[in-house]
């Protein structure tokens, strides 16, 4: 699903039940409203009918699309024409004109629930031979007779808790899955998609294990719940997110909230905020633009056609500079801005490199950051070595808690990793990204070797109290 309902610029329809052999039409969006409406209504009914009409049927079809309710069963269309499951739609027929305006002027409009953001599964009926819980389209007429206004006629059927969304972007075709797959150590708003998904459907499935914090950070935690996912899904079970796991996990998401039912469980706003750029570019700050300067850097040791650069957390003409080195360096074209393509080239050549690096403790000289962001709930063997380094600062900084360096991250190791980024000037997160372990690493060396120098050598740096 995309993050936000959209409109789609054209619409695909199975003129036929689902799974039958029937042809499949791409046709404009607005032009299949106006079909499905001119084979379901009259154009003599009164306008609120077929305005309120209208209405149900747009959202009925976004439904579908957003939540790619026949896509996610592997089917190459978004919408069948076969009544029992979907609405009408008259390949080649001619169209109302009073229709066709409407329908031209109201498409990019749909309903929903009042704190939802999904458009209603409008279920609708003719009313006479067939009857439902949903609009009854020759019931709205008599509504429409005494005054309804189309909303009204809307909340008369769907309830009181409605709300008509207008002018909704249109966009090309949309497809949901990431265009990478997602595995431990990939961040992002993907992969927060991902957990909220799969902790809401650990409520049906309870061997299903809990993702602590639904962060965007594909932890330890995550993937042992996409592994658990696989398992009892028939998936191969690697603990990556590709587009079968992906699709797999949309369709029992939208199995379990109910999504194509009147009276569905819904997703909130919540559930689809942005939480991370979708790119960095010059002139950006902050934690992302800090990791990726930590790889620019890090790769400069090795690529002789990548310069090092400040790693300070500020995307200035430097780092750009830098990015399109890496960008002519892996082939892509080089616009110095960071998006999926760049940003997943330059964290595999990363990973590439410091995966050959012993993944034991290694005493005095620390490992670089394993590529992995840790914090609670994170179970591993980076987690174990993280502690082994706090501990041996706690032993400089008492204000710095030790902990029983067992690999997993909980709520003491939080504690400690808080209790260093203060004492060093980090945004206290209690979450260890490339920003924290350096820093970890770089005083646990100087502390390391400063234990080891003779009377008069100098030690190390001081650390700010």
């Amino acid at each position: 699903m995309p993050t936000l309902p959209v409109i789609p610029e054209t619409i695909t329809v199975h003129l036929g039940a689902p799974g039958s052999s029937a042809e499949n039409v791409t046709v404009r969006f607005p032009d299949y409203i106006a079909n499905v409406a001119s084979s379901e209504i009259y154009p003599t009914w009164p306008e609120s009918a077929i305005r309120a009409n209208i209405y149900a049927q747009t959202s009925f079809a976004l439904n579908r699309v957003y939540t790619e309710y026949y896509r996610t069963r592997g089917y190459d269309y978004d919408i069948t024409n076969d009544t029992a499951y979907d609405q009408s739609y008259v390949n080649g027929r001619d169209i109302f004109e009073n229709i066709r305006q409407i329908a031209s002027e109201i498409f990019d409009s749909y309903i929903r629930r009042v704190s939802n953001i999904e458009p209603l599964f409008a279920q609708y009926c003719n009313g006479t031979t067939v009857t439902c819980n949903g609009l009854s389209q020759w019931g709205s007429v008599e509504l429409a007779n005494q005054g309804y206004t189309p909303f009204e006629i809307l909340q008369y059927y769907y309830g009181d808790n409605i709300e008509l969304v207008r002018d909704v972007p249109i966009t090309g075709p949309q497809q949901s899955a990431p265009t990478y797959p997602l595995r431990l150590g990939s961040v992002g708003d993907d992969v927060r998609t991902v957990q909220i998904r799969l902790n809401r459907i650990s409520n049906n499935y309870p061997s299903l294990p809990k993702i602590l914090l639904t962060d965007g950070i594909f932890g330890t935690d995550t993937e042992a719940a996409v592994r658990r996912f696989q398992e009892i899904f028939g998936l191969t079970v690697d603990g990556v997110v590709g587009r079968a796991t992906w699709y797999t996990i949309q369709n029992i998401y939208l199995g379990v909230k109910r999504l194509t039912d009147l009276n569905a469980e819904g997703i909130g706003p919540d559930e689809v905020t942005q939480q991370f750029p979708s790119v960095l570019r010059e002139g950006d700050t902050g934690n992302a633009v800090f990791n990726l300067q930590y790889y620019i850097s890090y790769l400069a040791m090795y690529y002789s056609t990548i310069p090092a650069v400040a790693i300070d957390g500020i995307y200035g003409p430097a780092t750009a500079s830098a990015v399109r080195a890496v960008q002519r360096t892996f082939g892509l074209s080089a616009d110095g801005i960071v998006g999926e393509d760049t940003w997943n080239a330059l964290y595999n050549a990363y990973l590439g490199i410091v995966r050959t690096v012993p993944p034991e403790y290694t005493e005095g000289a620390a490992i670089p950051f394993p590529g992995v962001t840790l914090r609670i709930g994170a179970d591993s063997e980076d987690v174990r070595i993280l502690q082994e380094y706090l501990n041996f600062i706690a032993q400089s900084y008492p204000n710095i808690p030790t902990v029983n360096p067992t690999g997993y991250f909980g709520p003491r190791t939080q504690e400690a990793v808080i209790a260093f980024q203060n004492q060093v000037g980090i945004q206290p997160t209690g979450v260890v990204s490339a920003v924290t372990w350096t820093a970890i690493a770089e005083l646990y060396e100087d502390l390391y070797l400063g234990s080891r120098l003779g009377e008069g050598q100098y030690p190390g740096y001081e650390v700010g109290s």
